[in-house]
């Protein structure tokens, strides 16, 4: 049973980065806080494609059940073998989700925020495939909401990085369930005769 204490530790380890990523992405439809312009229309499309709510959020939740559960599973399946199988599936369903926040927050990231300039709503930094990201002095095209660029850069950061802890953990499990589902006797303490 070494590897269904494995799979709980890591069940363990995704809950907080999944509510991490669902609340990181509620926060970028409030910007500063202010949630008027979620009223008015002025947030990026990003925040809607919920990729901390869905992908690093629900996605990533399953999996952590499944793990979570996996002392309990084992007892009603057939084998060992069937309950790591399920924690393969969800593995995958996890990956999949953590992969898709990543890719949609660097998007974002590249893109730059949707912001109020002299020239009105739009995305300034659009066009600078994310070189503004080190170019402070731009940032104060932005004039409405306030401290947009900030917001966004670090709720995007967070979002990446932890998508990206989120990815390593379930590909750790994914690999653990592989291997004990395929080798399950290697996990058991028994001797093993060669002359048998």
């Amino acid at each position: 049973m070494c590897s269904f204490g494995f799979a709980r530790s890591m069940g363990f380890a995704l809950l907080p980065l999944a509510t991490c990523c669902i609340v990181a992405n509620i926060l970028l439809f409030f910007p500063s806080g202010a949630a008027n312009y979620v009223q008015d229309g002025h947030i990026s499309l990003f925040p809607w494609l919920f990729m901390g709510v869905g992908g690093g959020g629900i996605a990533v939740f399953l999996p952590a059940a499944v793990f979570l559960s996996m002392g309990k599973c084992a007892a009603n399946c057939v084998t060992d073998s069937c309950a790591m199988c399920g924690s393969v599936l969800a593995s995958l369903v996890g990956l999949a989700g953590s992969a898709y926040c990543f890719v949609v927050s660097v998007l974002a990231l590249l893109k730059g925020p949707y912001c109020f300039t002299t020239m009105g709503w739009h995305y300034p930094f659009e066009t600078t495939s994310g070189s503004y990201l080190f170019k402070r002095d731009n940032w104060n095209n932005c004039i409405q909401p306030a401290n947009i660029v900030e917001w966004d850069v670090t709720l995007l950061s967070i979002l990446a990085g932890l998508s990206v802890l989120e990815f390593i953990i379930l590909f750790l499990q994914l690999v653990n369930g592989v291997v004990n589902a395929v080798c399950r006797p290697c996990c058991y303490k028994q001797e093993y005769s060669l002359n048998a």
